[in-house]
């Protein structure tokens, strides 16, 4: 395996936000800039509103990430930024979503919701290198509310914790995506970097 910085990338979300679609165009990102890559879901549940959790590993010989090990964490969700906060290791990069998706006992009133201010200060306990952006809002500004998910890689991209920036995502993209979706998607990735850029 060539000699590369291991980055340790753990990502969540909720099922129908395409978490698992980021996680795949992440890793082809990585491919395409000649690294070796490792993937995988750690728990996923195909129905919309399910946990799904997966992992992208850069220059790593083991394919999992324990508790305290990631060097960035992506959360589609805030919620579940929350929940896989034990993965990430001290000091390590967050980006996540500020926008709710809540589960059905919240949505019915069974059960309350943790605040944002809250999960915000949770993050605050274990870094200062927390990055947060509307993905829902900007993949609806895009043109989809799924290329969310667009906005949040390239949010990572263009935040420096990477080996590469923004634009191998976008030539990813332009290979790997469909030509009816890539116009919304890239749409995506200008405003997430434009996020990330201009906090």
């Amino acid at each position: 395996m060539r000699d590369v910085k291991p980055i340790r990338i753990f990502m969540t979300g909720v099922g129908g936000q395409g978490t698992l679609t980021a996680t795949t165009l992440l890793a082809k990102t990585v491919l395409s800039q000649g690294l070796p890559v490792t993937s995988g879901e750690i728990h996923g549940m195909a129905q919309r509103g399910g946990v799904v959790e997966s992992t992208v590993l850069i220059g790593c010989k083991s394919p999992k990430i324990g508790p305290g090990e990631a060097d960035i964490l992506l959360g589609f969700e805030p919620m579940e930024t929350l929940r896989a906060l034990p993965y990430l290791k001290p000091g390590g990069a967050v980006f996540s979503s500020t926008e709710f998706m809540p589960p059905l006992s919240v949505a019915m009133g069974k059960q309350e919701s943790v605040t944002l201010d809250e999960v915000k200060a949770k993050v605050a306990a274990c870094t200062d290198n927390a990055h947060y952006l509307p993905c829902q809002s900007l993949g609806l500004e895009a043109g989809a509310v799924q290329s969310g998910n667009v906005a949040l890689l390239a949010a990572m991209c263009a935040g420096g914790a990477l080996p590469f920036g923004p634009e191998a995502l976008e030539s990813a993209m332009r290979v790997n995506l469909p030509a009816k979706i890539l116009d919304v998607n890239l749409k995506a990735l200008e405003l997430g970097v434009a996020a990330v850029r201009n906090a």
